[in-house]
């Protein structure tokens, strides 16, 4: 683990607890945003802001260390990762499982899911983004705000000419080292963890 962890940060223009999947004790981006996927490593920090789009400008809905990186086939085969498969017919926590790829016979599965068409037809402009990645992104250390999100500090909006929330709709990594460690330690100083409210685009 690097001393001093990368940090990601990206608006979301749809929040339904499929990317982030943040129910079940764990958090988990393993759809959408592939150069994310791709480009984190263990200990890297991904921070997920509100968007217009969500009337939710400005604002903090999730906030995750990443504690494990798997590929679509560990994600699917790993029995801890079970419950996240989709089950359309359950609970909502469970329609939007994101653990929804695998192959069979070398061909990608699409499951019936989110991300594909009504009656499990494959999403191919879906599939072929979210396979831009092989990487699923696991984070036992998080935060999710989801409906309730919160105002960034505003220490992190202008440390000396940085600013973590994105310009737009693409994510940012260059940071500065030393900006670096003022997200990890306000990170490391939450009060809480874990699932703290609804996604914001459930109504």
């Amino acid at each position: 683990m690097s001393p001093v962890p990368k940090v990601f940060s990206y608006k979301l223009v749809r929040d339904y607890g499929f990317a982030p999947n943040p129910f079940h004790g764990i958090c988990t981006l393993g759809t959408c945003k592939p150069q994310i996927r791709k480009a984190a490593r263990v200990g890297d920090i991904v921070v997920g802001f509100g968007s217009v789009g969500l009337n939710l400008p400005e604002k903090l809905i999730f906030v995750m260390r990443v504690s494990q990186k798997l590929s679509f086939q560990e994600y699917w085969e790993d029995e801890r990762f079970r419950i996240k498969r989709p089950d359309l017919y359950s609970s909502n926590s469970m329609a939007y499982g994101d653990n929804i790829y695998h192959v069979v016979n070398d061909s990608w599965v699409q499951e019936d899911s989110h991300h594909s068409f009504d009656g499990g037809l494959i999403n191919q402009a879906n599939l072929v983004r979210d396979l831009g990645s092989d990487n699923v992104l696991i984070g036992e250390e998080f935060v999710y705000w989801g409906a309730n999100a919160v105002e960034i500090p505003a220490y992190l909006r202008n440390f000396q000419g940085e600013d973590l929330y994105p310009p737009a709709r693409n994510y940012r990594c260059t940071f500065s080292e030393a900006f670096r460690v003022e997200v990890d330690t306000w990170f490391k100083s939450l009060p809480t963890r874990g699932f703290r409210s609804r996604p914001a685009s459930w109504r």
